[in-house]
């Protein structure tokens, strides 16, 4: 099995509250200055690894205003949602829903806990923010592992050997397979039904095959996938859902 698609190593998530949002601090050897990002809305901060809480804090302090400006820009350009984030309110994971559970004080990353998904953020009006981006982070989580996963099991049935799989936000599609074999998916598949994800890890791992959509390419995935003719529907007609 490659070593690219090993199933990641977990690390303990480590978060510091930026006063009206929560940025996750991503500690790493391979850095020696730290580096702040923000996508999909969601802060995080890339420090080495033994860079002080107080020195983050410092630093967020005074790069707030154009993480501010980052997060309000994102909000503008996101298409409105009709979740509210509240509790009761239903959210898929794997084509099965879950309740929203939120509780009130210091942030608490999603878990999912008898049936629920339980987040604790502080009160304000930042609280539907602070929930939407503790749900990417969570979905992404899942799907980083998840889809790993997938492609390791399927490698050897499709026949190929990809060179690493990453999680991106895409606008349009579900998957991508880059001209270096890597294997890039949509982490909001993660909110299709557990076959769905199947089709579209098998899409892509057949594209190393076939980097086109030729009856050649279809051969293969029938192959694989005698049904995914059906997925592939699915997809097509429920894809607006698949969103937070």
């Amino acid at each position: 099995m490659m070593a690219a698609a090993q199933k990641p190593q977990s690390r303990q998530p480590e978060y510091r509250d930026g006063h009206g949002f929560i940025a996750e601090i991503i500690r790493t050897n391979r850095r020696k200055s730290a580096d702040i990002r923000v996508e999909d809305g969601a802060v995080s901060v890339v420090v080495p690894v033994n860079t002080p809480a107080e020195k983050i804090d410092q630093l967020l302090a005074a790069k707030r205003r154009w993480i501010k400006e980052k997060i309000t820009l994102h909000r503008e350009m996101t298409p409105a949602s009709s979740k509210r984030y509240v509790s009761g309110e239903a959210f898929s994971y794997l084509g099965r829903n879950y309740r929203l559970k939120v509780e009130t004080g210091n942030f608490a990353p999603v878990k999912l806990l008898n049936g629920r998904l339980v987040v604790t953020v502080p009160n304000g009006t930042e609280q539907p923010h602070m929930i939407r981006n503790a749900l990417v982070r969570w979905y992404k989580r899942q799907a980083e592992q998840k889809l790993t996963e997938k492609v390791n099991r399927f490698v050897p049935v499709v026949g190929v050997e990809p060179a690493g799989v990453g999680i991106r936000t895409f606008k349009s599609r579900w998957g991508s397979c880059t001209a270096k074999g890597k294997l890039e998916f949509n982490w909001q598949i993660m909110m299709a039904p557990n076959r769905m994800v199947d089709y579209v890890v098998i899409h892509e791992l057949c594209h190393l095959i076939r980097h086109d959509h030729s009856p050649e390419f279809w051969r293969e995935m029938a192959r694989v996938m005698p049904d995914y003719q059906r997925c592939r529907e699915w997809l097509r007609e429920y894809a607006l859902k698949l969103s937070i």
